[in-house]
């Protein structure tokens, strides 16, 4: 099998699990966050609220995606690649994979909590590492599916870091309701893997698990949000249709 090949075949192997890494490199991320608060140099809230900006921004960009994209494309689907159309307007007019670069700034606000260097660094690495092989599954199906016109988009828009210059709107409008019943569980993967950070953060320092106010407060505040929004989206046709 040629190289390409074979890392298409991984890359389809990994399509089922693109949304884990998170939880793969947590043992890093304690690790880190161990090594910095022995050091005694764990930064204050303005640093924490940076990190949390980044990681913010992260799930901004997979909104503008999701929220614009036509039904049959760019889901949560884990057993096969599934695209209806061809997206190549709004988010996907300045990269192919905008939904991998909300990803991936989730992650790097996650790594950055941690205060250590080498903690980014390799988390950085095992996400282009992961992710490569899944772009290229996915870029294969694609190309098999669309053929000339996957080809000429591909052709003038980059893989991953925007182009802004090739800003297109996208071609429908903006629908909330998709957003909210498809990205809910990024709210909870977003909240819940920072106050974990947190809490360790604390535990290493004191010996015992806690938060302060502001921070049972985005618990609380994110926690209310993601259920509200499951049990509508599960129980009700609001967010449907």
């Amino acid at each position: 099998m040629a190289l390409y090949e074979e890392w298409v075949a991984q890359g389809h192997r990994l399509f089922r699990w693109r949304g884990q890494l998170p939880f793969v490199l947590a043992p890093l991320f304690l690790l880190a966050l161990r090594e910095t608060v022995q050091a005694g140099r764990f930064p204050g809230p303005v640093y924490q609220g940076f990190c949390l900006s980044v990681a913010f921004l992260g799930l901004v960009v997979r909104a503008l995606t999701v929220g614009f994209v036509p039904p049959g494309t760019s889901g949560r689907n884990t057993r096969s690649q599934v695209a209806e159309t061809l997206n190549t307007t709004g988010m996907y007019s300045l990269c192919r994979h905008p939904l991998y670069l909300g990803n991936f700034l989730v992650l790097l606000g996650m790594a950055l909590f941690t205060a250590r260097w080498w903690a980014v660094v390799i988390s950085a690495l095992a996400f282009w590492l992961y992710y490569e092989r899944i772009m290229l599954a996915e870029e294969d199906f694609l190309r098999k599916k669309f053929g000339e016109a996957f080809t000429a988009w591909a052709r003038r828009t980059p893989a991953f870091w925007p182009r802004w210059r090739n800003w297109r709107p996208p071609s429908r409008a903006f629908s909330l309701r998709k957003l909210l019943r498809r990205e809910y569980t990024g709210l909870l993967v977003y909240v819940g893997s920072f106050t974990v950070l947190k809490l360790m953060a604390n535990a290493f320092a004191t010996g015992r698990l806690g938060l302060s106010l502001p921070w049972r407060i985005f618990l609380i505040a994110g926690l209310g949000i993601y259920l509200a929004l499951r049990t509508v989206s599960k129980k009700t046709d609001l967010l449907h249709g």
